[in-house]
């Protein structure tokens, strides 16, 4: 998975009651955009590090902002 800043990863749920997440990339800590990243999310406006697994994706500002208009 690679990353930069100003991307945005999102998490989906693994429970049906439980919403996805999404997070502003603020910081890309590892090599060449590999993780660990630094993240804002939005439901908390915490910051984290952040290391993806299983069900994580990264997405642009434009597709992030499509996702949301619809």
């Amino acid at each position: 998975m690679k990353a930069i800043s100003g991307n945005w990863i999102v998490v989906e749920s693994t429970h049906l009651d439980q919403p996805k997440r999404h997070g502003l990339i603020l910081e890309v800590h590892g090599t060449d955009g590999e993780p660990p990243y630094v993240v804002r999310w939005d439901d908390t406006e915490a910051e984290t590090v952040f290391v993806p697994g299983p069900g994580t994706h990264i997405l642009t500002t434009e597709q992030m902002q499509q996702l949301h208009s619809h």
